[in-house]
């Protein structure tokens, strides 16, 4: 585990990348790996990731969003597994809103906010050829990363699911929502000096920076390499 104290979170749209993003961050820099949809899986009792056996928690940005300013236990629950001092953590799916984001200012101060800025096409395709195992959250794409045996999850054998709002009809409605709710939450951490965004169509090619950063804040544990 690393010593240096350091929170972040890496914000993106969805299709993004940013679980990815943030499952590498915490290898290499022996941080801690804080999931919001993961922990709502757990919850609640499982899910796809975002909404748990399609209960909708609350309202946020839109389709595909399902966690909102005022979810309560939900918020009150999440928000202390926050690392406390002399541990590290990063953060993905969470803070969504400019609500959310205040609430994270109570709990913490964050040292370093990442977003991923992917092209709208790049994201209309990936979220497309989307699939998950809906009792773990796994997400599959059918172009770079297929299960084995299509249709099915790699280590249950259960049956995938193309989640209602991943169908290309939703896609174009679920970014825009995503966009009109999180401008405000970058435009905050860019007046705080804290946000640092990231460019790209390839999550393989823009690891390389986010690396880079993130080296020169904490050391790391695993080379670039290595990852």
């Amino acid at each position: 585990m690393a010593s240096k104290l350091l929170r972040a979170v890496v914000l993106g749209p969805p299709g993004s990348g940013k679980g990815t993003v943030c499952e590498r961050i915490a290898r290499s820099f022996g941080l801690q790996h804080l999931s919001s949809g993961q922990f709502l899986r757990e919850s609640l009792g499982g899910g796809d990731g975002e909404c748990p056996r399609g209960r909708p928690v609350g309202e946020s940005g839109g389709t595909g969003s399902c966690v909102m300013d005022g979810f309560g236990s939900i918020l009150a629950a999440f928000l202390p597994l926050i690392p406390a001092p002399f541990h590290c953590g990063a953060c993905t799916g969470f803070p969504r809103t400019l609500g959310q984001a205040k609430a994270l200012d109570r709990i913490c101060e964050l040292d370093l906010v990442i977003s991923l800025n992917i092209p709208f096409e790049t994201l209309k395709d990936r979220l497309s050829a989307r699939w998950v195992h809906p009792a773990s959250g796994r997400v599959y794409n059918m172009d770079f990363n297929p299960p084995h045996v299509q249709g099915v999850d790699d280590l249950t054998g259960e049956p995938l699911v193309q989640r209602e709002d991943d169908r290309p009809e939703a896609v174009a409605a679920r970014l825009r929502k995503y966009k009109d709710a999180a401008k405000p939450v970058i435009e905050l951490y860019k007046s705080r000096g804290i946000l640092h965004s990231f460019s790209g169509t390839e999550t393989n090619k823009i690891w390389p920076y986010v690396y880079t950063l993130l080296s020169s804040k904490i050391p790391p544990v695993l080379s670039d390499e290595e990852n």
